[in-house]
């Protein structure tokens, strides 16, 4: 298990599953047995409190609150292990997991031992996660087959350059922001290839993979399934210069499975929820999901337009309490904008969440891009950036091209990334604000790309009125970094970019919380790289500012 900010995968999940040590997920039983969320009358009897969130939350979750004023609440705690231990005591009752923030627990039984269940004293309710039988019948999510490869556009990026230029990612990893420091949860239907195609090698080599979880199958194995997850992943996470540059090249990331490619039923939304658990316990900064709900197999029961007002599905109430505890999450607005449904998918209806739309290389939003408003007439999507003929990777490693919001999605949330770690200060909303601020359609949104298509340049000057980043200047902060990132031992570097060589530097590295730990002035050199000296640092995330006269820069750093 890797360690996440001092608490560990296995001990995550041993909070999620009830306090209990994760075990095998219980063999699948054919017949009448489904999976329910139970729902708890209260949170009676929790060894846990308030006061004390470190015994279920990591270091790193606990920081992103206080960094944003975010106070930690009861819906925050586990789930009263005395109540799980009356739901094993019933005869045929298998609990998979629980939820800290809908108070419940998925439970697999059949229908008589649900009636039993829902006879417990401390049951308030149940509702029934997936109704037919595994392998039934699947829509398609809309994403379209890639087509052949094409002539790369611009040489390091290759052919992933237009969509991550047409929102100011270029300008973004110019001025050194690539998603140091900045930790995503990628959920979707798995993830083959990621551990095998050149893509993806320097989150090995970087040790920038920080978990592994299939929600599906209740285990860590998640190189399997279905290859979605691995194009998407890859609009963030590729680097393999020359041949393909996603939009967050250095982020940390955490990949979960919660979609079930064989079936569809709320039972992938109940997967969701506690995934975004799973993501807030280990401090992750942003969700991206590809993922979207309104109809399901026979029988379990489609959603309907007027359910879409970001209170009522399972996953959209899920991805509104992620925003509530400081996450931020970047959620596909839907493919369904040329079909009869039209309208965006949940969880893209949620409130405090960044919905995408897509757009082709043109700027013209794409066909199939999902529309608002949602049903109590709030604005989506928020946001629009490239999903059509969208460059990604695939499993065996070479680079191709699909349409989906599926695709737009996480290619902004790579920016988003990088925004924040250039302004690590704000709170998860005040990004999205900015964002949508900075958005070709600003001052006149609409329900088909929100306030339309982000700039990174934009919205960082709209953050920064006082030292704007000049899109001209960019290229000439290049070369200006932290390295090695993340840090084990005591050494660290600062590559000098030519506008900080030969002047006089003040150097500043702040902590988790803001708290200035060190500062240093370092003589003017023409060196393209000195050494710092920070002291005894321990483990977590660092803000390290550089100011040259008026020019100032901030990257982000790990120690772990």
């Amino acid at each position: 298990m890797v360690l996440l900010a001092g608490i560990s995968t296995q001990a995550l999940l041993s909070v999620a599953a009830g306090n209990h040590p994760l075990h095998p997920a219980p063999a699948r039983t054919a017949g009448t047995v489904r999976k329910h969320l139970v729902y708890f009358k209260d949170k009676a009897g929790t060894p846990h409190s308030i006061s004390q969130p470190q015994t279920f939350l990591s270091a790193r979750s606990v920081q992103r609150r206080q960094r944003q004023n975010i106070a930690i609440l009861p819906r925050d705690l586990p789930v009263s292990p005395a109540y799980v231990q009356q739901v094993k005591a019933v005869s045929g009752a298998q609990v998979w997991y629980t939820s800290r923030w809908f108070n419940a627990a998925v439970v697999a039984c059949d229908s008589a031992t649900l009636q039993q269940l829902q006879a417990l004293p401390c049951v308030r309710s149940a509702r029934t996660l997936n109704r037919g039988l595994p392998g039934t019948r699947k829509r398609g999510n809309g994403d379209q087959v890639p087509t052949t490869q094409e002539r790369s556009t611009r040489n390091q990026y290759g052919k992933a350059f237009t969509q991550a230029q047409m929102i100011g990612a270029v300008k973004m990893h110019e001025a050194g922001f690539r998603g140091e420091g900045m930790q995503i949860a990628v959920f979707d239907a798995g993830f083959p290839g990621v551990n095998t195609a050149p893509a993806f090698a320097a989150l090995y080599q970087e040790q920038r993979l920080a978990s592994t979880f299939n929600f599906v199958d209740k285990n860590t194995a998640v190189y399997q399934r279905n290859s979605h997850g691995t194009q998407c992943l890859s609009t963030m996470a590729g680097n393999q210069p020359g041949v393909y540059i996603g939009t967050a090249p250095k982020a940390t990331y955490h990949l979960c499975i919660t979609e079930d490619a064989s079936s569809e039923h709320p039972v992938e939304e109940a997967n969701w929820l506690l995934a975004a658990e799973y993501a807030d316990s280990a401090g992750v900064d942003i969700i991206s999901s590809s993922l979207g709900y309104n109809t399901f197999d026979y029988p379990s029961i489609d959603y309907t337009y007027a359910d879409l007002n970001g209170r009522t599905a399972l996953s959209s109430r899920a991805a509104t309490v992620a925003a509530r505890v400081g996450m931020l999450v970047v959620n596909s607005a839907g493919n369904e904008g040329a079909s009869s449904w039209r309208y965006v998918t949940a969880p893209a209806d949620a409130d405090s969440i960044l919905s995408v739309g897509a757009v082709d290389s043109l700027l013209v939003r794409a066909s199939f891009s999902s529309r608002g408003p949602t049903a109590d007439g709030r604005i989506k999507p928020n946001l629009a950036a490239m999903g059509f003929q969208t460059a990604i990777v695939a499993p065996d490693g070479s680079v191709n091209r699909g349409n989906g919001t599926s695709y737009s999605c996480p290619v902004l949330a790579g920016m988003v990334a990088g925004f924040w770690q250039a302004n690590p200060r704000l709170t998860a909303q005040q990004v999205i604000s900015f964002l949508q601020r900075s958005g070709s359609r600003a001052t006149a949104p609409n329900d088909e790309v929100g306030y339309g298509i982000p700039n990174f340049v934009s919205a960082y000057n709209l953050a920064n009125p006082g030292t704007p980043l000049a899109a001209s200047a960019a290229a000439a902060r290049q070369e200006l970094f932290i390295y090695p990132n993340p840090i084990k031992e005591t050494e660290l570097y600062l590559q000098l970019a030519v506008g900080f060589q030969a002047v006089p530097l003040r150097v500043r590295i702040y902590d988790a919380r803001g708290a200035l730990v060190s500062e240093q002035q370092v003589a003017p050199t023409t060196a393209s790289a000195v050494r710092l000296q920070p002291g005894v640092l321990g483990k977590g995330v660092y803000t390290c500012t550089i100011s040259a006269g008026r020019e100032q820069r901030t990257v982000r750093f790990v120690k772990l």
